[in-house]
């Protein structure tokens, strides 16, 4: 599992923040799997209703599927809405990494520089 972790806050160097991007980028791609089967479901009960046998099974499930049209459609929206906004999580939580990260080189980087300038104005001393 591949985690945003690191960034502390707090101290004894304990990470106050980690998240799992790597199962959070994966499901956003979910929610939406979840959806295109969720919409199938009419072909799917088509593809079996020769093998069903009995016409007032397949008439059954004919009548459940289209009887949850409106709920599908709003499921369906909800899902995309939910997949949407994980993956607006897992891209700011990204930058914020990115750029948590690149501060914090920054800071070395001005550290060593502040250093070395101090050792050449006393003397090298």
């Amino acid at each position: 599992m591949s985690c945003i972790g690191g960034i502390t806050m707090g101290g004894k160097g304990k990470s106050d923040l980690s998240i799992p991007l790597t199962d959070l980028d994966d499901y956003g791609s979910r929610l939406r799997s979840v959806k295109d089967r969720m919409n199938r479901t009419k072909k799917t009960f088509e593809s079996y209703k020769d093998d069903i046998g009995d016409g007032g099974v397949y008439d059954a499930l004919d009548d459940f599927e289209s009887n949850w049209e409106d709920g599908r459609e709003d499921i369906g929206q909800q899902l995309d809405q939910l997949a949407d906004l994980s993956d607006a999580v897992v891209r700011e939580f990204k930058k914020l990494d990115d750029d948590l990260a690149k501060q914090a080189r920054d800071s070395v980087k001005a550290g060593k520089e502040k250093a070395k300038e101090k050792g050449k104005g006393d003397g090298g001393k």
